[in-house]
């Protein structure tokens, strides 16, 4: 909804919006107001807060609790201004200019200790050293060792180290306690060496303990990065503008410059930004539920107003005091409260403003605020995401896997050590370093199945997201929403300034009956709106003031410039431009170009009295100013059809030719009564506007002679209700189009989420014919859906709305209660939702949908608060960024998820099968190198896989439904896929590769070497080194084949589907080229030179490229693997995608019915429309309602259910069809129904847009609406004759 920003301050202090107030005598009456009766604070004490009266702990004490008698204390308002140098009129001064004290010769009213340095000049410095700034103290960021210590507290890791410890101790004690048999020793060419064996012992449990330090600091690195990332970005959500009176004129500031001593502005929709008291406006209440717990509104009114109010209540009190019996039996007099409920002059930050406008002087920022200790008081750690706690839950699925795997590896390893003990009992020292290092193995195979990479991965995947999402227009302020957005099934999207451009200009208008004008061409340009039939009489705008009495004119300024709430100021390039509602702002735009006098002259002429700001319920906006001593005048404009009801007269506007009459030359206006035949006359005035995509607005007006209005009943509040005076009795002055062009890109933008799957509708508060031109134009209206205006579809029933839902396009004339009804109901037809709003009263709706989006430049605070996401341009494009960031989120998750479970697969499997069948317990790969390989899939991988930019091909696919589960079947067949190749290459290689590659031949270097020796085992020492380095080159080239099988399916991984090409995007990516370079790097450092600690030998050429031969094999293999059909699985699939609940998924928007030419008489089917009424019995409506029980499955409706009431469904869809608009052009289904079937045999599933494309929400071909009551058939007529 639009908001209609009100600014009209308190008429006793003169504040008008943007006045550029003069120092006249008005400034230093109020500046030297002597304050009520001060009683002085009964503890004296040294003022220690510098030039200023106050303390901040002082001003506390008048809001918790809220207590007014303090404030007479403080003596009132004037001594409050005083204490902190405040000026009411003008405001601070700006930071160049230091603001004079306020209080000139009545500062004696204050006592000593809050005697102001009145000699002394107080700047902007000297309130934020005192008061603080406004803004809460920035939470102390963990260090880089608080993150690995905490890294560290996990048990699995502890328990490592101290596996690795028992290691690196046993090590020393083996090379330098004990004594060691020598033995004979050859170097990689076979020649003996005489010198001890090295002291190497210790190495594997030192490069343990390193390895564990490497995993723990690059995880940390990466928290310690993405918390500093989402600091950036909690504090540009935090930042907002406000309405501030500075040198006295309202101006913006950044809601962290506010100090105390501020005059701000309120408006409805504002959060509260800062503690406060109420200085004066007009009907303003607040929401402070969010504050103290109390639901009801609370009225604010100044302090003198407040004392008013208590002394009638005590009065009132006092006269009719209910007598109660106290605790001795006698009768007393009942103690009054002399509080007042629900009314107060405080104004209490992070509450929210209602209704009303007004102004308020700031008394607390930043922590010395209400909000501000309840935020410090309540400041907590960041929840998970969604997707990061169910990728937890796996994650710890995977881990009890894992550990059950370690469990039955550690029992089988030590009762195969401990059956070798039949053979004679080792030595204690070789007993206990066995028993460690099968310890260190089965806790290693822990460690690497516990996929700690998985929440790393959601974590860095939303940390890129969203900072590279606010580079696209969306501020993220709930991490949920960037996972949730991307399988969004439907956009409920407001219409101004998100789908057009809300850059409003007067290109049309009628004053009177028959006075119309067109917007100026450029010359040489054909005036296409002059040459339309309704304006072939109109004058250009330039000439319009020549056209009408000057009356007329007069009054026509007036009510534009009085009724409003814009103001002009400079923008950033020094240029004058008028700020606030974009519907004012070309209102105030209008009268200023056609010679109309200066706005603030006019403000000034005729003081506001009293207003009623812009309601969406109300859809107008009403402001009462004194005309004179017994004169008081009510403009209203809105809505032109709403205001025309509340017409009776219409001005009577002559040519200047015909001006004779006594009333005009005397400057009154003549008026006539506004009959039928003349308000069809507007009617279709207003439809032709509309028509034109013109939004369409009513100015009208009313005079009293004295108000509140003589036999007029004032509300509960001792106001005049709206009801009574400005819903009838008013004269129209005409009807003015304003003019919004689309947004470039809109049109395509749409398409764009229809094509994947994204059911786009709009809804506004427009007239019907302009909601339905604008949609028509954006792509959202097509034939086929229906529109309808929101009173009518409040009206309907539950069953009735799912029968219109699926078709419904269009929500015209919406109030913010229809959006959230509407936003209900599909959420209960198992849609996820994103809704667009910028009104306050969007709020609900914005808070109910799965995503919500507040408007940047025009959304109210309570919007930007309630919602998920903020479009920082106001722009529908950034929606579609904003469903590619998700799905790419979403994706990047799945694509590490497909990778860390291959891996995890693979290395549990083989090291358990290889140390059960080893003969002396050992698996394939040693601790260091597993631990290697766990940190290439939880930290590297996460980091390459987790930043892949979102591309336009994410937008080929459908919505993932809310059931769907994290791994598809197209996963799992890729994971078990490459688990089994990995499997087989490896196994072949460890126990077949000495066979294939012929090492267990010796060679004859070898054999010459053994003839040459003279040492008398020769032969066996020889031959035994020879295979031994043999072996270790083959440990090493499975190890190094087993990292580039990985580094190469990390490739393989980048895409989810069955599509081949893996690597479309990679060269855009940096994150995932430098990662893949840095582990081929990082593998060969450590196979070439990790020796001992890795236990790898240096191989040669031949070697590495086998492995690498083998690892690449994982590309060629996941081609083989997409090339297979998944349909060839069959249920198993189906199983697997969990297909058989509704998935909530949206088919394509291929073609809707009906692209030919359909006529209306076509449309329906005869056999429908010959005995509609007829159609639906009570029983079977009955049957059908109690059959939706039977037919959920888990939450979602079956598809079974649907077909068997397809009947039911058929009939209660077509009194909206035939209620759609013109053109609907929707047409059955020609090969299974034709005129003169039964209803039953009647197939509606292409009547519908969304139905239309390639399958359904529940199954090709089968309609998605519930059984319902005929609906009415005017429901969506939207032809020129409604």
């Amino acid at each position: 909804m639009d908001k209609s920003e009100l600014e009209t301050a308190p008429a006793d202090l003169r504040i008008h919006t943007n006045d550029k107030i003069e120092n006249s005598s008005n400034q230093s009456e109020l500046s030297t107001a002597v304050a009520p009766h001060y009683t002085p604070h009964a503890d004296p004490r040294p003022n220690n807060n510098g030039p200023f009266a106050f303390t901040p702990n002082e001003f506390m004490d008048l809001y918790d609790p809220k207590t007014p008698e303090k404030l007479d204390e403080y003596g009132g308002i004037p001594c409050i201004l005083a204490g902190i140098h405040a000026n009411p009129t003008r405001g601070l001064s700006t930071p160049n200019k230091s603001l004079a004290t306020v209080v000139t010769s009545d500062e004696k009213v204050l006592d000593d200790h809050h005697q102001p340095a009145s000699d002394q000049s107080v700047t902007f410095e000297d309130r934020e050293r005192y008061f603080g700034r406004n803004v809460l103290p920035k939470r102390k960021p963990k260090s880089i060792f608080q993150l690995m210590w905490m890294a560290l507290q996990e048990k699995i890791l502890i328990l490592l180290l101290i596996a690795a410890v028992i290691s690196v101790a046993l090590g020393i004690y083996e090379d330098y306690g004990m004594k060691h048999e020598p033995k004979a020793r050859y170097n990689r060419n076979l020649d003996p060496i005489d010198n001890e064996d090295a002291k190497i012992s210790w190495v594997e449990g030192v490069a343990i303990l390193f390895a564990v330090m490497i995993v723990v600091l690059v995880g940390s690195i990466n928290d310690y990065q993405k918390e500093a990332q989402f600091r950036k970005l909690n504090a540009k959500k935090e930042d907002r503008e406000v309405k501030a009176l500075r040198n006295g004129e309202t101006v913006l500031i950044s809601v962290f410059d506010i100090v105390v001593g501020d005059v701000l502005h309120l408006e409805p929709g504002d959060v509260i930004s800062a503690d406060g008291i109420y200085l004066g406006g007009h009907n303003l209440k607040c929401d402070e539920s969010a504050m103290t717990g109390e639901s009801d509104a609370v009225k604010k009114v100044t302090h003198e107003e407040y004392k008013k109010l208590e002394e009638a209540e005590h009065a009132s009190a006092l006269e009719h005091a209910p007598l109660h019996t106290n605790h001795e039996g006698i009768e007393v007099i009942k103690e009054q409260s002399h509080a007042l409920h629900g009314v107060d002059p405080f104004i209490i930050s992070g509450s929210k403003v209602l209704e009303g406008v007004g102004l308020y002087v700031v008394t607390g920022v930043g922590e010395n605020s209400f909000h501000g200790r309840t935020m410090m008081s309540l400041r907590t750690e960041a929840e998970d995401t969604p997707l990061q706690t169910k990728l937890n839950h796996l994650a710890e699925q995977i881990a009890k896997l894992g550990s059950l795997a370690a469990l039955i590896m550690l029992i089988v390893l030590f009762i195969r050590f401990f059956v070798t003990f039949k053979d004679g009992t080792p030595p204690t020292n070789e007993i206990i370093q066995k028993l460690v290092d099968i310890l260190i193995a089965c806790v290693t195979v822990v460690v690497v199945a516990v996929p700690e990479g998985l929440p790393l991965a959601v974590t860095l995947a939303l940390a890129f997201a969203t900072t590279r999402m606010l580079k696209d227009n969306n501020l993220v302020r709930v991490l949920a929403a960037c996972e949730t957005m991307g399988n969004a099934t439907t956009i409920c999207s407001d219409k101004t300034g998100t789908l057009t451009q809300n850059r409003m200009t007067i290109v049309a208008g009628t004053l009177g009956l028959k006075t119309r004008f067109v917007a100026d061409s450029a010359e040489g340009d054909i005036n296409t709106r002059a040459s339309s039939a309704i304006n072939k009489n109109a004058v250009a705008i330039g000439q319009l003031v020549s056209s009408i009495p000057a009356p007329v004119t007069q009054l026509m300024h007036e009510a534009i410039a009085v009724n409003s709430s814009a103001f002009e100021s400079e923008d950033d390039k020094g240029n004058l431009s008028f700020i606030g509602s974009k519907t004012e702002v070309a209102m105030l735009d209008f009268s200023k170009k056609i010679g109309g006098a200066d706005y603030r002259q006019l403000r000034d002429a005729f003081p506001v009295v009293h207003l009623y700001p812009f309601s969406s319920e109300r859809k107008s906006m009403a402001t009462i100013v004194q005309m004179g001593p017994k004169k008081f005048r009510l403009h209203a404009k809105g809505a032109s059809e709403i205001i025309m009801k509340r017409c009776d007269k219409v001005l009577q506007i002559s040519s200047p030719a015909d001006q004779t009459s006594s009333s005009e030359k005397d400057g009154e206006v003549s008026q006539l009564e506004l009959n039928g035949e003349l308000q069809t006359q507007i009617h279709k005035t207003i439809i032709s506007y509309a028509t034109q995509s013109l939004r369409t607005i009513g100015i009208a007006y009313r005079d009293f002679e004295s108000w509140p209005p003589a036999n007029v009943q004032l509300n509960a509040d001792g106001e005049v209700p709206f009801s009574s005076v400005a819903e009838d009795g008013l004269t129209l002055i005409g009807v003015v189009g304003i003019e919004d062009p689309l947004r470039d890109g809109v049109p395509e933008a749409v398409l764009a989420c229809q094509r994947a799957g994204v059911f786009v509708r709009m809804v506004t508060g427009d007239n019907i014919l302009t909601a339905k031109s604008i949609a028509t134009q954006c792509g959202i209206y097509t034939q086929g859906g229906i529109i309808m205006e929101g009173p009518k579809f409040r009206a309907l029933s539950e069953e009735e709305m799912d029968a219109v839902i699926p078709r419904l396009q269009v929500l015209a004339r919406s109030s913010p209660e229809d959006k959230k009804i509407l936003v209900g109901r599909l959420k209960a037809q198992g849609e996820i939702v994103a809704v667009t709003g910028d009104g306050t009263n969007d709020g609900p709706a914005l808070k109910m949908s799965d995503v919500g989006f507040s408007m940047g430049i025009a959304g109210t605070e309570v919007a930007k608060e309630a919602s998920a996401i903020i479009l920082m341009d106001d722009n529908f494009s950034s929606i579609v960024k904003a469903i590619l960031w998700g799905r790419a989120v979403n994706d990047a998750v799945k694509k590490f998820l497909q990778f860390q479970l291959t891996v995890n697969v693979t290395a549990v499997i083989l090291t358990l099968v290889t140390a059960v069948a080893s003969d002396d317990q050992k698996p394939v790969m040693s601790a260091v190198q597993l631990l290697w390989v766990n940190l290439i899939m939880d930290t590297l991988a996460a980091l390459a896989l987790a930043t892949d930019a979102p591309t336009m091909d994410l937008l080929d696919r459908q919505p993932d439904a809310r059931t769907a589960p994290l791994i598809s079947f197209t996963m799992w067949k890729m994971i078990l896929g490459q688990s089994v190749l990995q499997l087989v290459i490896v196994f072949v290689l460890e126990y077949a590769g000495m066979s294939i590659l012929n090492y267990n031949e010796i060679p004859s270097i070898v054999t010459e070497k053994i003839a040459a020796s003279t040492d008398p085992n020769a032969q066996k020492n020889i031959t035994a080194a020879y295979l031994g380095f043999k072996k270790q080159e083959l440990s090493t080239m499975v190890f190094n084949t087993f990292v580039f099988l990985q580094i190469f399916n990390e490739v393989n991984c980048r895409r989810l589907d069955n599509h081949l090409n893996i690597f479309a995007g990679a060269l855009q990516n940096r994150y995932f080229q430098v990662i893949f370079v840095i582990m081929v790097v990082f593998q060969i450092v450590i196979v070439e030179v990790g020796g001992e600690a890795f236990k790898t030998e240096r191989i040669d050429r031949t070697q590495w490229a086998i492995c690498v031969v083998l690892g690449f094999l994982s590309l060629p293999f996941g081609v083989i693997i997409r090339l297979i059909p998944d349909e060839l699985f069959g249920g198993l699939k189906d199983w697997v995608n969990n297909s058989n609940a509704n998935d909530g998924r949206l088919p394509a928007f291929d073609a809707y019915p009906g692209k030919q030419e359909v006529g209306r008489a076509n449309s329906i089917p005869a056999s429908i429309a010959s005995n509609r009424t007829n159609s639906i019995s009570s029983g079977s409506n009955a049957r059908s309602e109690l059959s939706v029980f039977k037919s959920i499955r888990g939450g979602r409706l079956s598809t079974d259910s649907d077909r068997s009431n397809s009947a039911i469904h058929a009939a209660a869809v077509v009194p909206s069809l035939v209620a759609t608009s013109v053109g609907a052009g929707w047409a059955p289904n020609r090969g299974r129904s034709t005129p003169g079937n039964s209803s039953s045999q009647v197939n509606l599933s292409n009547s519908s847009p969304r139905n239309s494309m390639t399958g359904s929400r529940r199954g090709t071909g089968q309609s998605m609406v519930r059984p319902a009551t005929p609906l009415a058939s005017d429901a969506v007529n939207t032809s020129p004759s409604s």
